[in-house]
């Protein structure tokens, strides 16, 4: 695929599955064996390999559970060959128990991640992200 065919599929990532809230389109922009190399803050699992839409909507969930108005928006993106780098900036409310065991604190956060993912065949195959997650606990 080229750049921009790359670049899409992560704006969809971005604004169809994450913005819209819309799990059904992991099974058109997640590969079935993906990987996921970002460690979730208080997970009580690693990251690693899976059924790659079933993974991601698990991801969902649990994010959206803490923040169900959360809203991503893509600052940058670059692309080279199979490899997509998005700096992303989320903005949310805190209404579910943060990290499965916190009370919600009502308030709002807005922070950056990096994310990168390396595509095969027009899906998303791995994912590493870097995330300001100090910046954000400390809003919450």
């Amino acid at each position: 695929m080229t750049a921009n065919a790359n670049e899409a599929v992560i704006r969809r990532w971005v604004d169809d599955m994450w913005n819209a809230n819309d799990r059904g389109v992991c099974d058109e922009l997640i590969a079935e064996r993906f990987t996921e190399h970002a460690h979730a803050p208080f997970a009580d699992s690693e990251p690693g390999e899976g059924d790659g839409p079933d993974m991601v909507r698990t991801s969902m969930d649990w994010l959206l559970a803490q923040f169900p108005d959360l809203r991503m928006t893509v600052v940058d993106l670059v692309s080279a060959g199979d490899t997509v780098a998005a700096r992303v900036r989320s903005d949310g409310t805190n209404l579910g128990r943060l990290n499965g065991f916190l009370p919600p604190s009502g308030k709002r956060f807005s922070a950056e991640q990096t994310h990168w993912f390396r595509l095969a065949d027009g899906k998303i195959a791995e994912h590493w992200a870097t995330r300001d997650d100090l910046t954000t606990m400390l809003q919450l």
